[in-house]
């Protein structure tokens, strides 16, 4: 069987097994979702954030792209973000990186691969900005594991700049939240930034007449 029908094939189990242990299983998920988290993490297909929190379908509103970006011309982030926050109402966004991810690791290096590099660039700017402190780490793999790290604190002060999150501070509970998870252990690591003031960031990134 070719790769694809089986997943089509897992699929009908998958729905037959949700309905054997909840008859009610799809009814309710057919309720209007209320998701308390916005997600913003990695394409790569080995961090699914309702897997990796043990949380149920429906309580985390999920955007992915390589290596969790925030890039402010992208308005299919921007859509999402404008959406989870003003409409969902969601109080809580958490941009989580990983350990070992390839956009990151690409990054680094002066190779080219094509269309992506354009996307990878904002990463290398990242780099540019903590050069001093990342080039005093002479392994490579904790070198770039700190860029990760790094990437992620970036992506949530980038995600403080917009009128959008912004706009959700001047309404109150609107928190921003930096992770990175572990590939090796399945850990999450809180990075322990927190987002959830106009006074965290720079003063010229502030909207005055929102």
């Amino acid at each position: 069987m070719d790769s694809h029908l089986q997943l089509l094939s897992r699929n009908k189990n998958w729905a037959s097994t949700k309905i054997k242990e909840d008859p009610e299983y799809f009814t309710k998920m057919r309720a209007v979702q209320k998701p308390d988290f916005l997600w913003i993490g990695c394409s790569d297909s080995r961090v699914p954030a309702e897997n990796v929190t043990e949380t149920d379908p429906g309580n985390i509103f999920v955007h992915r792209n390589i290596a969790n970006m925030v890039v402010s011309t992208d308005m299919n982030l921007l859509s999402v973000l404008d959406y989870a926050v003003t409409v969902l109402k969601i109080q809580h966004v958490i941009v989580c990186g990983h350990y070992g991810c390839g956009g990151v690791t690409a990054a680094i290096d002066n190779l080219s691969y094509g269309f992506v590099d354009s996307w990878l660039r904002n990463i290398k700017e990242v780099y540019a900005k903590y050069r001093v402190e990342l080039e005093i780490i002479t392994d490579r793999n904790a070198r770039i594991d700190r860029l990760v790290e790094l990437n992620v604190i970036e992506q949530v002060r980038n995600l403080a700049k917009t009128k959008i999150v912004q706009k959700a501070w001047m309404e109150g509970g609107l928190k921003i939240h930096g992770w990175v998870y572990g590939l090796e252990d399945g850990i999450i690591k809180d990075l322990n930034v927190v987002y959830d003031e106009v006074e965290n960031i720079d003063e010229i990134y502030r909207y005055t007449n929102l």
